[in-house]
């Protein structure tokens, strides 16, 4: 009976002539049973992670065809951290956009990688699926700057205002009717009767939200 000592051993012969290989397909997989797939993926990983640069391209194009999908977005969003973050401590620290030399030096990654992730970033998956977490935290952050607002934040005010002004645009454009007794933005009467009832703070408020839009040809005095 083979004991797992002698069951490893071959294994690992298996492994080491099929990396022998120039490209490793599907097919040469065949005579691995589900145990040995399974060392043979931790052995890739283990290997990929110590290679660098080109040797790192290298061994990449090498196993390219039994790489998972869900492995390849690994690897997509491993290389999309690393550039995203060197570029971002590379301008803190030199205070302007990095070369891709120091780019290359910083993330260990090759030109040839750094260079097509930059230009096919934004058509790739992984940059919408990025985007969509961006939008989901909206409501949270809208959240933040209401309560900011109602805390007597102008500025946080007038960003809530815009914002929910925008969905309620007719034809892309804000409607403001003025008459001589109230004035209306969109679907909100703000009229003479309703000032009065604003306290000092909140007409001072109002003001400053109206001051910071008006052109200075428009402002009062």
């Amino acid at each position: 009976m083979e004991t797992h000592e002698q069951a490893l051993t071959i294994s690992e012969k298996k492994i080491t002539s099929l990396l022998r290989l120039e490209k490793i397909t599907l097919s040469d997989l065949d005579k691995f049973d589900t145990s040995e797939r399974q060392y043979l993926g931790a052995t890739l990983t283990k290997m990929l992670e110590s290679f660098k640069g080109e040797e790192r391209d290298d061994f990449l194009t090498k196993i390219e065809d039994v790489i998972p999908v869900t492995n390849k977005q690994v690897i997509w969003e491993y290389n999309h951290l690393k550039i995203t973050e060197a570029i971002s401590k590379l301008i803190e620290k030199y205070g302007c956009m990095p070369t891709q030399n120091h780019i290359v030096e910083e993330t260990g990654l090759s030109r040839q990688t750094i260079n097509k992730h930059l230009k096919e970033y934004q058509t790739h998956d992984g940059y919408a699926r990025q985007m969509e977490q961006f939008k989901i935290m909206t409501p949270k952050l809208m959240a933040k700057v209401y309560k900011s607002a109602v805390n007597g934040d102008v500025r946080a005010a007038r960003l809530y205002l815009e914002t929910f002004g925008a969905t309620n645009k007719r034809q892309g454009k804000t409607v403001v009717n003025s008459q001589n007794n109230y004035i209306q933005i969109n679907n909100t009467i703000l009229s003479q009767e309703n000032l009065k009832r604003l306290s000092a703070e909140q007409l001072k408020q109002i003001e400053s939200v109206v001051t910071m839009v008006l052109p200075e040809g428009e402002k009062a005095g």
